[in-house]
Parts: C-alpha cells; sequence; structure tokens
C-alpha cells in the first residue's frame, strides 16, 4: 500500500496528504532487494528513531535500460563534519567502488543518480546518538528524460556533453555528487573535453573538484586527475574504452561549474614503440613492428648522451616526483606531478589549481628504472595521445637542485 502510494508522492504534489498519512503506518525494515518502476525507502523503524549499531543495505534495481533516481525526502542522522559515526552511504549499482555520496545530519541532498539500472543503499549507526533516521522517493528515468535538475548517468553515445546542475543558468548547488560513465565499444578509447570551467579554488582541490578515472571505478590507482580552480583542464584520453567522472560539492561555497563534451575515437594500438637513434639521426615518434620492441628491451640499459646534447632531440622536457606507477606487459604508465616544464612539445598536461602532472610511459619497465616519490628529469617523445614516452636510450636522471641552473639555460636556447 505504501509503495503505491510513494510513486504517486514522487509524481504529483495532489497526493502529498495521503502519502502523509501513509507513511505513518508503514513498517520499514533494515535493508532488503527492491525492484520496480518506484517507491520509498525509509530507515528501520521510521518515522521512529533508528535502532543503534545497526548495517542495513538497500539494494535497487528498476529496469533495463533505465537508470536509478534517488531523492531523500527527509533526513536526521548523528551530526559530524565527517560523517563518521551515523551515515547513509549511497553507491551506483549493487557494489561499493562508485560512492555517489555520504549524508548525515539533516542536510538533504540533491537527486542522485546512478550510471544504470540498479543502486545500493548503506545506512551505519553506532552505539550513540541517534535521530528520526531517512526517507527517500527512488524512480526509474530514462539517460536523457531525468531533466536538468539531475545529474550523472551513463553516457554509451559516440558523442555528448555533460554538465554541472544548474548550468548556465546559476551556480551548482551545495552538497551534490555527479558520476558519469562513458562507455565506448570496445575497439574505441573516449576523449573529454572540458569548454568552460569554474570549481572552486584549492591548491589541492580539497572540497568541490572534479575527478577522472580510467574504468568504471572510483579507484586513485586509476586516477587520471583532480581538477578545481577556474581554468579548464587539458583534454583528457582514457586508457581503455571506459572513463568515469565525479563531480562533488561540498556544503560551503559553490560556483558557476562546468559543461563538458565527448566523443569516441578508433583505438590506437601503440604497443609499437621507435627504434634507437643513429649518433647523426635523432630520435623520431615514427611507429616500428612489435618485434623490435622486444629488441629494444633486450638492450643493455644505459642512458646515451647529457643535458645538453639531448635537449634539442627530445619533444619534451620536464622536472617532476613519481606520484604513481602501473604495471602494463613489459612496460610502465608513471603520473608525474610536474616541478618545472622547460619544454612543453605536445605534451598533454593535466592542471588541478597549481598542481600539474603528466602521464610518462616508460616502454621497457625497468629501463630506465623510474620510483616512486622519487624526482627526475624526463626528456622524451610524445605519443599521438599526449602521454610522454621514455624508451631506453632517451635522457633520464635524479633531479638535484644544481641541475636547475643548466636547465634554465637550456630554456632559452635555440634548437
Amino acid at each position: 500500500m505504501w509503495t503505491t502510494c510513494g510513486v504517486l508522492c514522487a509524481c504529483s504534489a495532489l497526493f502529498l496528504t495521503v502519502c502523509a498519512q501513509s507513511e505513518r503506518r508503514a513498517s520499514f525494515t533494515c535493508g532488503g532487494n527492491i525492484t520496480g518502476e518506484s517507491g520509498l525507502i525509509g530507515s528501520q523503524g521510521y518515522p521512529g528513531v533508528y535502532p543503534p549499531n545497526t548495517k542495513c543495505v538497500w539494494r535497487i534495481t528498476v529496469p533495463e535500460g533505465r537508470v536509478v533516481v534517488l531523492s531523500f525526502r527527509f533526513i536526521d542522522l548523528e551530526s559530524d563534519n565527517l560523517c563518521r559515526y551515523d551515515y547513509v552511504d549511497v553507491y551506483s549499482g549493487h557494489g561499493t567502488s562508485q560512492r555517489l555520496g555520504r549524508f548525515c545530519g539533516t542536510f538533504r541532498p540533491g537527486a542522485l543518480v546512478a550510471t544504470g539500472n540498479k543502486m545500493l543503499l548503506q545506512m551505519v549507526s553506532d552505539a550513540n546518538t541517534a535521530g528520526s533516521g531517512f526517507l527517500a522517493v527512488y524512480s526509474a528515468a530514462l539517460p536523457h528524460e531525468r531533466g536538468e535538475q539531475y545529474c550523472g548517468g551513463r553516457l554509451d553515445k559516440p558523442s555528448g556533453s555533460f554538465k554541472t546542475p544548474n548550468w548556465p543558468d546559476k551556480d551548482y548547488p551545495a552538497g551534490v555528487t555527479c558520476s558519469w560513465h562513458i562507455v565506448a565499444p570496445r575497439n574505441q578509447i573516449v576523449e573529454v573535453k572540458f569548454e568552460k570551467f569554474d570549481v572552486e579554488r584549492d591548491n589541492y582541490c580539497r572540497y568541490d573538484h572534479v575527478s577522472v578515472f580510467n574504468g568504471a571505478e572510483i579507484n586513485d590507482a586509476k586516477r587520471i586527475g583532480k581538477f578545481c580552480g577556474d581554468s579548464p583542464p587539458a583534454p583528457v584520453l582514457s586508457d581503455g574504452n571506459q572513463l568515469l567522472i565525479q563531480f562533488l560539492s561540498d556544503l560551503s561555497l559553490t560556483a558557476d561549474g562546468f559543461i563538458a563534451h565527448y566523443k569516441f575515437r578508433p583505438k590506437k594500438f601503440s604497443t609499437t614503440t621507435v627504434p634507437p637513434p643513429t649518433p647523426t639521426q635523432p630520435a623520431t615518434t615514427r611507429p616500428i613492428p612489435l618485434k623490435y620492441s622486444v629488441a629494444l628491451c633486450q638492450q643493455k640499459c644505459k642512458r646515451m648522451g647529457t643535458l645538453e646534447t639531448s635537449y634539442c632531440s627530445s619533444n619534451f622536457v620536464i622536472t617532476g616526483t613519481v606520484i604513481t606507477t602501473v604495471t602494463r606487459g613489459g612496460s610502465l604508465l608513471a603520473t608525474v606531478s610536474i616541478l618545472n616544464v622547460y619544454k612543453e612539445g605536445n605534451l598533454a598536461i593535466q592542471q588541478a589549481g597549481k598542481t600539474m602532472s603528466t602521464k610518462i610511459s616508460v616502454l621497457c619497465r625497468k629501463c630506465p628504472l623510474v620510483r616512486r616519490g622519487l624526482n627526475y628529469i624526463f626528456m622524451g617523445q610524445v605519443e599521438e595521445d599526449g602521454h610522454g614516452k621514455i624508451a631506453p636510450h632517451h635522457f633520464v636522471m635524479a633531479f638535484k637542485t644544481k641541475n636547475q641552473k643548466v636547465l634554465n639555460v637550456l630554456k632559452n636556447k635555440r634548437c
């Protein structure tokens, strides 16, 4: 009886009185599997006080081809700035890899949209302070019919756009989390370009921010960048056929927000590398057959040239700190937090506040050997996707302060 009323309540204000009476009679249990076009979910015992020391999980499934939209009608949980004690977590899907938000206190977030037809709610309470819990309405919506007040969802058309709520009429609201899951065919990659960008500025993007991840999960090891401020990030390219973009705003300052465009591109099977340069010919980015890459990594690992001789033959020259490394077959992909750029070329550089970073592929995983947390000088070539490329013959060395003077001189050198 109350489920039917929940549908009507979500659809029309005419049924508010009936719905309120039914909600008072409803008996909400701790978790469960919920299916259907729409309905109500409430904390155990709502509208009475929820019990202590509980963990309740609700799994929502709406029909295939739809996305789940969740709106909190009421929330009253123990208040804490970090929601460490009593809280409700909302996830896209039935797993816990794509969290849309964690909520407590009496702040009611905006509508939350899953990237598909499944959503998971998890409410946790500790032994102490309690309140009346929460009441939420879920519904099924087509991805293109969610309305301007919603954000997030699955994007699988060859091209399209996504934007923050309220764009461009007014600032995005406080306390929202949006996750866009972009899925291309298996033989393609995703390119995202931010046209306009204005998100609360912070040197470390600790408050409002946009995070971009390779794949379909929120995973720091797969994070391409974290962005805020008023400068649009550089274009982003996925490694595979999926990207996850998450936008989060806290409960304080807001700003204009952003609009971004995406498109699918053919995947470049860049398992090829470049041949070692001869003494009279600098390295180029022309690809060669895969069999040569094996031979390349079997060569004796020895750095060629000096800072001075390698500078002009390199597409890019930077100094930076290696912050993440991911092994891929015989190669390694490093994320480098940039200290200084001396020669940029076509290197794709991400900027978040004052922090700049880039991706560098080390073609032979241990040649040169780079380690997380250490500072290096990188001189190499740039691939078509904007990633730096380091082969064994390229110039890489540990960066020391004394090298900076030489690099500054080389920066002003005409090649």
